[in-house]
Formats: structure tokens, C-alpha cells, sequence
């Protein structure tokens, strides 16, 4: 069914959503909380949702209060270790089915599209470097989470969305309204905030996670018509044509 708004431009999270690096953030907690902590479960998906859209200090904060290491660590000394970890497995990050198809046809299409992910520049740099050639499609438009604009209005607020599409609209000269962007994320975070910033919402999650919401509060957040957005399985199955892309 073909969506009777026009869109204009997409506006698209990474972590999850382009890149399979959600894995990463899982290997190295897990391998720290097994490997330091003794805690033999590793990071459950039950924690793992909670950090979904959370800058790193703030995440192994949560961490720690789910795995009671409060006498162990902190979370800066546990941000340390996952990072160095996780620097460790950076490079072997792919992109998820479907991604690399859909910003080639943006780009040929010339709508314009932005990153715009709670991923501090560095640690961008690092999930992207064997991606260069499919994220100079975004023609510049990266918004990460350390840029000053938005440090401390993280997801779930709306900020980073408007400041990728401002970005887009003072680049080209134009007037893209927020109602007129496709948000495209895989978490909960991330949809909330893309509702609130007015966006329509293409949400991807992982179906572990999903599981973990019942299924009034998603057919809350998307509406009874998908009014707010839409779930899909996986980037392979959005169709451009369906947003009159």
C-alpha cells in the first residue's frame, strides 16, 4: 500500500540499522561480564534494549545496576574495557542486507538522506572504515553524537533529527519539512524519538528485542493505521516506491 505523503528525505540511524554492529556492543559486554565479572549469562537481551541510543558512560551504567558490579567497577573504568574490545572488533563490521542497495538508489534518485547516530565521530570512524565508499553516498551528512548541538539531548528527544535535516535543507536550499522524512531506526529509543520529531518512521528492529514489547504498546507507538510508521523485518523488504521515493 502506497503511503499518501510525498516524502521527501530520509534520515537514517546506524548502529543496527546499517551496520551489524549491535553484535559488537554484545560480544564485548558479554566477554567482559563472563571473562572479569564471573556473570555466566552474559548480556541479556533484557539489558541490551536498555542501552539501545545511550552514549557508552551512560550505557555501562546501566550495566552495572543490572549486574550488581557496583563494589567492581565504574562505569568510565567499564567503558574503558568494552571499548578497548570492541576497537578489536570494529573492522570486522558488515552492513545489513538491503542498506546497500537502498542509499545507492537514494543517491541516484538525488534525495537527499543523513546519518545520524548517537556514535561519538571517533568510534563512527572506526564501525565505517571498511564502508568509506557506501557512506560517501551521504554526500557529508553525518550527524554523530558528540557533536555539541546535541551532547546531553540524546534519544529519545528529537534533537538529532532536526539537526540532520537542517543540515540537508541549509545544504541544498531547501524546505523539507519534518512530516516530509522517512526516519529510518531499530530501536526503541530511536523510534520514539523519530515520532517525536514529527518524522514518519521505518523501524527495523531486532525480533529479540521486539519480543520484549508487548504488542498494545507497538501497535501503540506505530498507531492503529501505521499513522507513525512501520515495522519491517529487515531493509531488504522496503520497497521506495510504497513513500513515493
Amino acid at each position: 500500500m502506497v503511503h499518501p505523503t510525498k516524502f521527501k528525505a530520509c534520515l537514517f540511524d546506524m548502529d543496527g540499522l546499517l551496520l551489524d554492529s549491535e553484535t559488537v556492543y554484545t560480544i564485548s559486554f558479554s566477554d567482559i561480564l563472563i571473562n572479569k565479572f564471573n556473570r555466566k549469562e552474559g548480556l541479556t537481551w533484557d539489558v541490551k534494549v536498555q542501552l539501545q541510543g545511550l552514549p557508552g558512560v551512560k550505557a555501562c551504567q546501566v550495566v552495572i545496576d543490572s549486574y550488581g558490579l557496583h563494589t567492581e567497577t565504574t562505569a568510565e573504568e567499564l567503558y574503558k574495557l568494552t571499548s578497548a574490545r570492541q576497537e578489536e572488533l570494529w573492522p570486522t563490521v558488515g552492513v545489513l542486507p538491503g542498506v546497500q542497495e537502498l542509499i545507492v538508489y537514494l543517491k541516484e534518485n538525488s534525495i537527499p538522506s543523513c546519518v545520524c547516530t548517537s556514535s561519538y565521530k571517533n568510534k563512527y570512524e572506526l564501525k565505517t572504515s571498511r564502508h568509506d565508499a557506501l557512506f560517501k553516498l551521504f554526500d557529508g551528512n553525518i550527524i554523530t553524537g558528540d557533536n555539541p548541538t546535541i551532547v546531553g539531548k540524546g534519544k529519545p528527544l528529537p534533537f538529532i533529527w532536526w539537526m540532520g535535516l537542517d543540515m540537508i535543507n541549509n545544504k541544498n536550499g531547501t524546505e523539507i519539512k519534518p512530516e516530509e522524512c522517512l526516519i529510518f531506526e531499530d530501536a526503541l529509543p530511536g523510534f520514539i524519538s523519530g515520532k517525536r520529531a514529527g518524522g514518519y518512521v521505518i523501524w527495523i528492529p531486532d525480533q529479540r528485542a521486539l519480543e520484549l514489547i508487548s504488542k498494545d504498546e507497538v501497535a501503540k507507538l506505530v498507531g492503529p493505521s501505521n499513522e507513525h510508521g512501520r515495522i519491517y523485518n529487515s531493509m531488504e523488504e522496503f520497497q521506495p516506491a510504497d513513500y513515493s521515493l
